[in-house]
């Protein structure tokens, strides 16, 4: 009969099908390490649209944040752009923060969904 050796895992990389369920110590982990990941994932992605909207608005740094932040979370620009440059800027950050919260959305929910499917999946071992 041969032993199961432990496998080391590459960082995000989840037990197979095959494998028995990670402890609830390891998933309280993975979930914590997905919130600060997604946490300075959005920290950068608020920085790029304060700085471009800063620069390029061009605003106050109150304003610019204030912007950033409900382009961001989806909910609409709250400050007139009348510069050029600041208009195309504006419609390149609002694609690029609609596939930001999708990452996220994604960051978020992957060790919680990939846990429903395992429980779902695992063999008895």
């Amino acid at each position: 009969m041969s032993e199961m050796k432990p496998v080391v895992k590459a960082f995000g990389q989840y037990e197979q099908k095959n494998e028995p369920l990670a402890s609830r110590k390891v998933f309280v982990k993975r979930v914590y390490t997905n919130i600060k990941l997604a946490a300075f994932f959005l920290s950068i992605c608020l920085l790029i649209g304060v700085v471009g909207y800063k620069y390029l608005g061009p605003m106050d740094w109150i304003d610019a944040l204030h912007n950033a932040s409900m382009i961001l979370s989806g909910m609409g620009p709250v400050v007139t752009i009348e510069t050029t440059a600041g208009k195309i800027f504006s419609s390149f950050y609002a694609l690029f923060s609609g596939v930001a919260f999708i990452t996220n959305i994604g960051l978020l929910i992957a060790p919680v969904a990939h846990r429903f499917f395992h429980m779902l999946h695992a063999k008895e071992i």
